[in-house]
């Protein structure tokens, strides 16, 4: 399958021509790298860079989350890790930074992938129960000003025999009618900066973001199984996401492990 590069120079000029996407510094793209989120957190050393983008046209090491692989060929997926430093924000309510960028990603795609997608807590994107995009957050600078690397991995034309694993799927999969890797990295960046712009602004409060991350996730309400760090699974009721972004499954409140939703193959 013949696949077309990215148009650096588009998304390098947006940053000019639209008004959303002059929220970032540069946008950079490099034909191949181990990892983007990598790449990144070892830029975030130099205080002056902010608000950085990276895309790649192939990752050679690119992770997920418990630093899962996240893989394929060149040219078949978006690779990209932006860089912010969050100033003046709680520590406690830095983990809905992830999630926020799971409704930029979510919005961005029915908007302009024209498919139906939604989120499988804490930020996995869905398309018809499969997984599309996956991502990935890292603090990469601690301090008053903490720098975050928040990656994001979106299957654009794979097909069924170049899928990671086999519930995951892709927008060429999916019936998508946009599949131009350009538009979209640019549609996901415009939310993205949007969203961000718009926390800030409200002093990090995460009253509207809760509430558009709760609309569109999918584990709200299901059946689902959680496997912990530590070996013990909880199962029972997704109830909610409290203020801190974790999971509420029955009586307790879970920050991090595997969930499988139970009334549907995932």
């Amino acid at each position: 399958m013949e696949r077309s590069p990215l148009d650096a120079d588009a998304l390098g000029r947006s940053i000019a021509e639209s008004p959303e996407l002059g929220f970032f510094s540069a946008i950079e793209v490099v034909e191949s790298t181990g990892s983007t989120n990598a790449d990144l957190v070892a830029r975030a050393a130099d205080s002056s860079v902010d608000r950085l983008v990276l895309i790649a046209e192939s990752q050679e090491h690119g992770r997920g989350r418990h630093d899962r692989q996240w893989v394929s060929p060149a040219r078949a997926q978006i690779a990209m890790s932006v860089l912010v430093r969050v100033r003046g924000i709680d520590p406690a309510v830095l983990g809905w930074l992830p999630l926020l960028t799971g409704v930029a990603v979510v919005d961005a795609l029915r908007s302009v992938g024209g498919v139906q997608a939604v989120l499988k807590w804490p930020n996995d994107v869905l398309v018809d129960g499969r997984k599309l995009a996956g991502i990935l957050a890292e603090v990469a600078a601690v301090g008053a000003d903490p720098a975050v690397v928040v990656g994001v991995g979106l299957n654009v034309s794979l097909t069924e025999a170049e899928l990671p694993v086999p519930h995951a799927t892709s927008l060429v999969l999916a019936g998508a009618p946009e599949i131009d890797r350009t538009v979209l990295a640019q549609a996901m960046l415009r939310e993205f900066a949007r969203r961000f712009t718009a926390w800030e602004t409200s002093g990090w409060d995460i009253a509207d973001l809760s509430a558009d991350y709760r609309e569109r996730c999918a584990t709200l309400g299901a059946q689902v199984r959680t496997e912990l760090p530590g070996g013990e699974v909880i199962t029972g009721i997704a109830t909610g996401v409290d203020e801190y972004g974790r999971l509420l499954v029955g009586d307790r409140a879970v920050s991090a492990g595997d969930v499988t939703h139970l009334r549907a193959e995932y």
